[in-house]
């Protein structure tokens, strides 16, 4: 006795694509969103590093510097999780010749993935990106 089973073959690769198109979907959007990341930091450290150096005075730089990243932060919808540090060689920060670096870190959230998985899963993949900025030679002292 035969068993008709036609269209069985479709249902078993309708299942079998799903289940493996899924992981791969998510995959994509997760890559997608530490690229993203790593947009973001490596724009924010350069350009809050020139900011920095363009500076006139040095109590107006940390803040353009900062104004410079939290634009960064903003364009990929990174300004919660942002930060900024800025580290010199010497003192003053803007004297001629003097290096600046600037470091922008954001933490990458996960897409999808729920708050009570944080003990087992991270939740989040930090991308950081350093610039050297240098402060122009000729530069006059005020």
């Amino acid at each position: 006795m035969q068993r008709a089973e036609s269209g069985s073959a479709v249902v078993e690769l309708v299942m079998l694509g799903v289940l493996l198109l899924l992981p791969l979907v998510y995959l994509v959007f997760m890559l997608a969103r530490v690229q993203a990341g790593a947009f973001t930091v490596s724009q924010a450290a350069r350009e809050a590093g020139r900011a920095y150096v363009t500076s006139d005075v040095g109590e107006d730089a940390l803040a353009r510097a900062r104004a410079a990243a939290r634009i960064s932060f903003l364009d990929q919808r990174f300004e919660d999780t942002g930060t900024l540090t800025i580290a010199c060689d010497g003192s003053p920060c803007l004297r001629p010749d003097g290096r600046v670096e600037t470091t922008a870190t954001v933490r990458v959230p996960l897409p999808l993935v729920p708050a009570f998985l944080e003990d087992a899963l991270p939740l989040s993949v930090p991308v950081s990106a350093s610039q050297v900025s240098t402060v122009d030679r000729f530069r006059v002292l005020p």
